[in-house]
């Protein structure tokens, strides 16, 4: 299931993306965010380990920096899908993408999970901003408890998955900001770190985040699984499915999903959500007539989500700054 480690590899990716720094690895993220859980005990010191985190810290700069600062929805025509671009940078991979709340496209392989306005995540966040200054180059030290060997990165699951990025205001009112994901299963630290940039920077319904926008972010994670066909559209739950359609109008394809928290979120009936759904897929019928849209078929799955609001990166990670200022400052 997905966890904060999970979020807070999220945001070092995009950040450091948008800082042009490195960013930590997923192993070495969920590594450090353990020991930052346990980091009142008392831990001997006399040996430091060999977890590597990349930063310049030798050279006067500053750690890191706040800076300046759905199924995939099937194509509407029997063409083949597109795959949408990647976040824009050379070591980007393509990926099929999903986009939680995309409007219906003919060509594109993504598709979007509740409308625009709505957000993409059942956790309730709060707002916390800070500020330092940004720092580009990067160095490696070690550091946290004993360890004659650096642990071994375990071997990676592998889970369709939707990175979401939220808005949050001074009030804590979110607003969706991006939302990508795919059902084709990825390992984890490829399909967060491609999905969290291609969410960022090419949700086409939304400009690209930028680095002053970073202290009012919030991500979102969530992994699906148990994907299976319905007997009928109906034939799911409220609160623990998400549904993924595909039906014929008109001699088109389309298609769409919501994620499992988005008809909770909005107070649906399930009529409703399917209504919703099939809108958002294209279908411009009356409600009362989604029965008789020829070839309406569903697949329901499940989804634990995993939630976390700048803050809590940004707290974390000034203590791996300041850990590894100790580091330096003992040589």
């Amino acid at each position: 299931m997905a966890t904060v480690a999970h979020c807070l590899f999220c945001f070092d990716v995009l950040s450091a993306r948008l800082e042009k720094r490195d960013h930590l690895s997923l192993h070495q993220v969920e590594d450090l965010w353990s020991r930052y859980q346990t980091r009142f005990e008392e831990l001997p010191d006399d040996e430091p380990s060999e977890l590597g985190v990349e930063r310049d810290l030798q050279d006067g700069h500053e750690p890191l920096s706040d800076s300046d600062h759905d199924l995939e929805e099937l194509p509407s025509d029997e063409e083949e899908p597109a795959v949408a671009a990647p976040a824009p940078a050379p070591s980007t991979l393509r990926l099929p993408t999903i986009s939680r709340l995309r409007a219906p496209s003919p060509a594109s392989a993504s598709t979007s999970s509740t409308p625009s306005s709505i957000s993409a995540s059942s956790s309730r966040f709060g707002l916390e901003e800070s500020s330092s200054k940004a720092s580009s180059s990067t160095s490696v030290f070690s550091f946290g408890r004993p360890s004659k060997q650096p642990s071994p990165a375990p071997r990676e699951e592998r889970y369709p998955l939707f990175v979401t990025w939220n808005t949050v205001s001074a009030q804590g009112h979110k607003s969706l900001r991006g939302c990508i994901g795919t059902f084709e299963a990825q390992e984890l630290s490829y399909g967060l770190e491609n999905y969290a940039l291609t969410a960022a920077f090419n949700d086409t319904r939304f400009s690209p985040i930028r680095s002053h926008e970073l202290p009012t972010l919030a991500n979102y994670i969530t992994l699906l699984h148990t994907f299976t066909p319905c007997a009928h559209p109906l034939d799911w739950s409220l609160g623990t499915h998400g549904l993924r359609i595909s039906f014929t109008h008109n001699g088109r394809r389309f298609g769409a999903t919501y994620l499992p928290d988005v008809a909770v979120e909005q107070g649906w009936s399930k009529e409703e959500t399917i209504v919703s759904l099939m809108r958002k897929a294209g279908w411009t019928g009356r409600s009362k007539d989604w029965r008789a849209v020829g070839d309406l078929k569903a697949v329901r799955y499940e989804g634990k989500g995993e939630g976390c609001q700048w803050s809590t990166y940004r707290d974390w990670r000034d203590w791996v700054n300041e850990t590894a200022r100790e580091k330096v400052s003992k040589r």
